[in-house]
């Protein structure tokens, strides 16, 4: 049997488009050198040229007469020596200028759109992924022994139930835990009893069970966010759930819930741990899935927040997959931002923020 793990997910790409930045940055700063060692030897040589042409004119007034015709190339040396000075001055108040633009233009919008393509493929990976885990837990929520468990509630059949839940949990190696619960939202049966001791809790004011037990159909799933689940010893989880129904039919009676336990942290950190970003970069790069209010989902890198991204001072950004320079903590960082593009008739509505330090 195969086992089916997408905490394996990793980010498509590679780092050579950033190489090739730094590379070109590289040259660019470089000819900045050169440009600016001639500009200060052209300095010197147009110094000593000016002296002299000044002491050319002194020797020209002592000979009177006879010195006149001298007096006047030592003038014109003196002309062409302020000449000189102009251009030399023009030369590096504007082309040095243009060349720290055009540094600046590089290292902004390169990075920043390759950041924003960055951010787009990670937020990308958790919609697919987890779009994935909606086909499950309404498959699941069908099985037979599912079914016969939560409609006799008999021990055998709840020993059989679990049984079924821990082959499926050996081969999708992402899940913690499955649980089924009657219709008063206690747990009746899980498929790790060996590690989780779920059986006796209540779950009925959870918001994943609540909004299984009142769907409409065996068709349609419910979702809780990140957060730390008292089902798994606390681990932070996603769970998604769905109604079991009788004879497995979507539109048949409730007869309870399944919820399946999503390992969300090894997930996203499987993710944001293979971000196409070289060390140093790494080293200077935030990555974290948010909420839309903010919430930090899961991060990695420096901690510029604490709990939650402060989405009003990136109101504008947070509209479009774009990035901005901003100042954060006294320093400028390159801040790029995808919202998930969503996959098939899912998304999480979540946002991947990107904070590189320039």
């Amino acid at each position: 049997m195969t086992t089916k793990s997408s905490t394996q997910a990793t980010t498509s790409g590679n780092t050579e488009p950033m190489g090739n930045t730094d590379r070109v940055l590289a040259i660019i700063d470089q000819l900045s050198t050169t440009m600016k060692a001639a500009i200060s030897e052209i300095s010197v040589i147009n110094s000593n040229t000016k002296l002299l042409a000044l002491n050319a004119r002194i020797e020209a007034a002592r000979a009177g007469d006879r010195g006149a015709a001298f007096g006047v190339v030592a003038k014109e040396m003196q002309n062409l020596s302020t000449r000189t000075a102009s251009v030399a001055d023009n030369l590096e108040t504007g082309t040095l200028g243009s060349v720290g633009e055009l540094v600046d233009v590089i290292s902004g919008n390169v990075r920043g759109s390759r950041l924003v393509d960055i951010a787009l493929n990670s937020i990308d990976l958790v919609d697919r992924n987890l779009y994935e885990r909606t086909c499950d837990v309404r498959w699941w929520a069908t099985d037979a022994a599912l079914v016969s468990a939560l409609d006799t509630l008999d021990a055998a059949n709840l020993s059989h139930a679990a049984h079924r839940m821990r082959i499926i949990l050996n081969a999708y190696t992402v899940y913690f835990d499955l649980v089924i619960c009657d219709v008063d939202g206690n747990v009746v049966a899980n498929g790790r009893s060996d590690l989780y001791s779920s059986v006796g809790m209540n779950v009925n004011s959870s918001t994943w069970f609540q909004k299984a037990l009142t769907s409409s159909s065996g068709d349609q799933y419910s979702f809780q966010s990140a957060h730390e689940s008292g089902l798994v010893r606390s681990q932070r989880s996603l769970i998604y759930g769905c109604s079991v129904r009788e004879n497995g039919d979507s539109h048949g009676k409730v007869l309870g819930v399944l919820g399946v336990i999503f390992n969300w942290e090894a997930f996203a950190n499987a993710i944001l741990s293979k971000l196409p970003l070289d060390s140093v970069e790494a080293a200077n790069t935030s990555a974290m899935f948010i909420q839309p209010d903010g919430t930090i989902l899961a991060s990695s890198g420096p901690a510029l927040f604490d709990n939650r991204f402060p989405v009003e001072r990136f109101e504008s950004l947070m509209r479009v997959n774009d990035f901005s320079v901003m100042q954060i903590a006294g320093k400028s960082y390159c801040v790029s931002h995808a919202l998930a593009p969503g996959f098939e008739s899912y998304s999480t509505a979540w946002h991947a923020i990107l904070l590189q330090k320039v």
